[in-house]
């Protein structure tokens, strides 16, 4: 293996969103108990047999609340494992999104008894350290977790065919959110330029793709990293209205109250 360690186990869920964990996707699975958390300023609860899958790096999940038999198994992996590990699909994005606004899936037992094993052989796999190959044993460990997370998923949520262009199209959508461009570019007309088609046109991929307009993802994308910085009490609030861009304290403030629902001074209590 290289350098940098591409899996990681652990067994709790308050480690999520740590720096550590910066360049990591987690996935968890729950052998035992419950509990309770929010994450992206929702409220989840997850019982023995969930899995749960935050998509996203470095989201955090806050005010977790088990029972004393709760008990989970975490797999951490490096996007670029991910990478490598996951079977070509345009089901990954559509998936990618939905867990983004919900990432706790509810399984059915048979369903509990593949997650199990798949937990079970990626633990195996890591903690052979001399098979010559390692690398690949491990990913097709993770592979066969992701195949069966997709088919999970699809069983919840249903399966729509979408093109390699939507798909293409609303991966660099995506993945110009995720590096921030949200900061200074709040209005859609900014990523159809970005992508070489129009706001109408971007709009409608989107919704196809993840059942939101483009709009909602950018606002989702800029109001819950507003919501994660008004928490860093190391940055004054006058300094994150500048971080993205506002023109004045008064239009920060009205647009955190519409889109988070409380004055940003509230995220200081």
């Amino acid at each position: 293996m290289e350098s940098v360690q591409h899996i990681i186990l652990d067994n709790t869920l308050r480690h999520v969103g740590d720096e550590r964990f910066a360049g990591y996707i987690s996935h968890g699975y729950c052998r035992g108990g419950h509990c309770a958390f929010d994450h992206n300023n929702k409220h989840y609860t997850m019982q023995t047999g969930d899995c749960v899958i935050f998509a996203r790096r470095g989201d955090l999940v806050e005010n977790v609340h088990q029972s004393d038999d709760f008990a989970i198994d975490m797999i951490y992996v490096t996007q670029e494992f991910i990478e490598i590990s996951t079977p070509p699909s345009n089901y990954g994005m559509r998936g990618h999104l939905a867990l983004f606004e919900n990432p706790v899936m509810r399984l059915t037992a048979d369903q509990q008894q593949v997650c199990q094993m798949n937990f079970d052989n990626v633990k195996r796999r890591l903690s052979q350290t001399d098979h010559c190959f390692r690398r690949d044993a491990l990913a097709n460990a993770v592979e066969c977790m992701i195949i069966d997370f997709f088919d999970f998923h699809a069983k919840l949520y249903g399966v729509d065919k979408i093109s390699s262009q939507y798909h293409q199209l609303m991966s660099d959508f995506i993945e110009l959110l995720e590096r921030g461009d949200f900061r200074q570019n709040r209005e859609i007309g900014y990523y159809a330029d970005k992508l070489c088609v129009t706001a109408k046109y971007l709009s409608e991929v989107s919704k196809k793709v993840s059942g939101m307009p483009a709009n909602y993802w950018i606002t989702r994308y800029a109001a819950l990293d507003i919501s994660r910085l008004l928490r860093d009490r190391s940055l004054s609030i006058a300094r994150i209205s500048d971080m993205f861009g506002f023109s004045s304290m008064s239009h920060f403030t009205r647009y955190v109250q519409n889109n988070l629902g409380a004055k940003p001074s509230d995220f200081r209590m």
